[in-house]
């Protein structure tokens, strides 16, 4: 049976297959739709954890007790998992475990462009890289076996063209592993430095061994054709690049950690010269190089760019050949990202923006309220450095000579979790005196709204405790903490600016969910009297894409408004009215004094 699967729904079912006891991520583009896909399947425990490092740690745990487990995440959020992550490599496993990084050459969704390739080296970790689902499927389902057999986790490295492109894949059935029985082993698992020193000569051991089974590995294999030129690639661009030279010679590496030597050589002696086509880092022309140590001619990034994703026309061109196809001609106008209509951020950034805030900011949807007109958010590094950027500029401005500024953290609800707790003590410990807004939306939205621990559900959708953010802020030592609606503009720019001139630590708390969370409403659009509009362009600073200015007036898109009323609040002529079933449909859905959707909006 054959079926149209993505790349992450084919590691899934990939691992599904091969008998998964245990998953465990934090959502983040292009990795997120595995973990979602892996929830549907009940043999498999599944959760979405506080943090990449927490998932990571939680998912170690399971192969102690002898389960096979998966890990997922974005390319960034291994970052947050380093330090589990290299003490896993020498720990090795019990049950099988899956490590997957999903890269983002390009950086469609990301902060940078970053090749976790690297990670597999410094680790010494093998390495995986499927060029599309079917081997995305293939190789998760074999890398638990490789797994158990070399006592070693495995990195799966997926991009974001090879997670979210579709293509037919050969289903199987599920592999029932039995989980294996737990026995204590301190010289494995307990990383003192006498216990360290001897599994790294394991490791060292492992990679000999490894890079044996690199060369007898299926996915690693060549192509005869045109001898002139020899292609070597991996992942994704190996198929730009059988497209790109179909007559061409090629060395398509799966197993690209430890590389295959034996092949790279047989290889090298049957062409004339060799390319090596990788996006981003030269990682296996700089290995590939020192291997061959000059006998034979190699190029790599000389020739292919650096930067950003390839494709078959850039490759053709790299190669001094014409494009085998022309990209439509658009005149299409620019369409930066926007806040959703309705979005219960934009009052916000709004405010921020009226009161000349230094804002840090965070990662999440509200990252845009950097975008105009809103133009709120000065600066963005990782998960939960708003509140740490904002303590270190609070500390330079009042006491190392710096201008004197009030500086507000913003930070969205699932970050906090995710990042934001520990930032906080730090600024409360250390005597800051920062303002701290936090967005609570009641979901992790950015993603595509996946559960968190403030929702109080699980990723399947079971009940679970709902973790009380004011609550948790008040454990953190923070005394001056305000929970405000952010749909009352009034009040909330009175609190936010009430925070920033306390002499003390404040966290401002804005409750109220996405707006999209409310398929089931039905509301009317907000209207505008064009008689009343003076054309004073206020509702337009909201930044909110309903609203347009035409003719000299406002006007309002009723496909787009959610009937917020932001803008109505802000009509100095009471131009723009907000309907009455609207107006409930949207503000009374969400009961604010129990903090939580009314029944029938749920």
């Amino acid at each position: 049976m054959k079926e149209l699967l993505s790349g992450n729904e084919a590691i899934a079912r990939g691992a599904w297959e091969a008998g998964l006891h245990f998953a465990a991520a934090y959502p983040g583009t292009p990795s997120t739709e595995i973990m979602e896909n892996l929830s549907r399947y009940k043999e498999v425990f599944c959760e979405w954890s506080t943090n990449e490092k927490v998932a990571l740690e939680v998912a170690l745990g399971a192969t102690f007790a002898g389960a096979r487990a998966i890990v997922s995440q974005k390319h960034v959020g291994l970052n947050v998992a380093a330090d589990p992550f290299f003490s896993a490599s020498y720990i090795g496993v019990t049950g099988g475990f899956v490590i997957v990084t999903a890269d983002d050459p390009g950086m469609h969704s990301s902060q940078n462009e970053q090749d976790n390739r690297h990670y597999a080296r410094a680790a010494r970790m093998p390495l995986m890289e499927p060029s599309d689902s079917q081997e995305a499927k293939e190789f998760t389902r074999m890398a638990y076996d490789i797994s158990e057999k070399f006592d070693t986790p495995i990195l799966m490295r997926m991009t974001t063209r090879t997670s979210h492109s579709k293509s037919l894949v050969e289903l199987g059935e599920r592999k029932e592993v039995p989980i294996v029985p737990y026995q204590k082993d301190t010289l494995k698992r307990l990383l003192l430095p006498g216990h360290a020193r001897k599994r790294h000569v394991f490791v060292e051991k492992r990679m000999e061994d490894l890079a044996e089974f690199s060369n007898t590995f299926p996915g690693n294999f060549i192509h005869w054709g045109d001898r002139e030129i020899g292609y070597i690639a991996s992942g994704i661009s190996y198929q730009y690049a059988r497209e790109a030279f179909p007559e061409a010679s090629f060395l398509k590496i799966s197993f690209s950690y430890p590389l295959p030597e034996k092949l790279i050589r047989e290889f090298a002696a049957g062409v004339k010269k060799i390319v090596v086509i990788e996006e981003n880092d030269p990682i296996m022309e700089t290995e590939i190089k020192a291997m061959l140590c000059g006998q034979a001619e190699v190029h790599g990034k000389d020739l292919i760019p650096r930067q950003g994703e390839l494709n078959p026309n850039i490759l053709r061109e790299s190669m001094g050949l014409s494009s085998k196809s022309v990209a439509p001609q658009t005149s299409l106008p620019p369409r930066p990202p926007a806040l959703c209509a309705g979005c219960p951020h934009t009052s916000v950034f709004y405010t921020l923006h009226q009161l000349k805030a230094i804002v840090t900011g965070d990662i999440g949807c509200y990252t845009l309220g950097a975008m105009a007109p809103l133009s709120s958010i000065d600066t963005t590094v990782d998960m939960g450095a708003s509140i740490s950027n904002a303590h270190g500029m609070d500390i330079t401005f009042r006491l190392l000579g710096g201008e004197r500024k009030k500086v507000v953290g913003v930070i969205g609800d699932s970050t906090f979790f995710h990042s934001g707790i520990t930032s906080l003590i730090d600024m409360v410990y250390n005597r800051g005196m920062s303002t701290v807004v936090i967005l609570d939306n009641r979901i992790t939205a950015m993603t595509g709204h996946q559960q968190n621990p403030g929702t109080g559900l699980t990723i399947k959708g079971d009940p679970t405790v709902q973790v009380d953010i004011e609550a948790l802020v008040k454990a953190c030592g923070v005394k001056d903490v305000h929970v405000v609606d952010p749909y009352d503009l009034k009040n909330l720019k009175k609190v936010i600016s009430e925070a920033m001139d306390r002499e003390e630590p404040s966290v401002v708390i804005t409750k109220r969910p996405c707006v999209l969370l409310f398929k089931k409403s039905k509301w009317t659009s907000c209207k505008v009297d064009r008689d009343l509009c003076i054309g004073c362009k206020i509702c337009v600073q909201l930044g909110c894409p309903a609203i347009s200015f035409k003719e000299k007036k406002s006007s309002i898109d009723p496909m787009l408004c959610t009937a917020c009323g932001l803008c109505a609040d802000l009509c100095p002529k009471k131009a723009i009215s907000l309907s009455q079933e609207g107006g409930r449909a949207i503000r009374e859905a969400w009961d604010f004094e129990t903090k939580s959707m009314k029944k029938e909006e749920a």
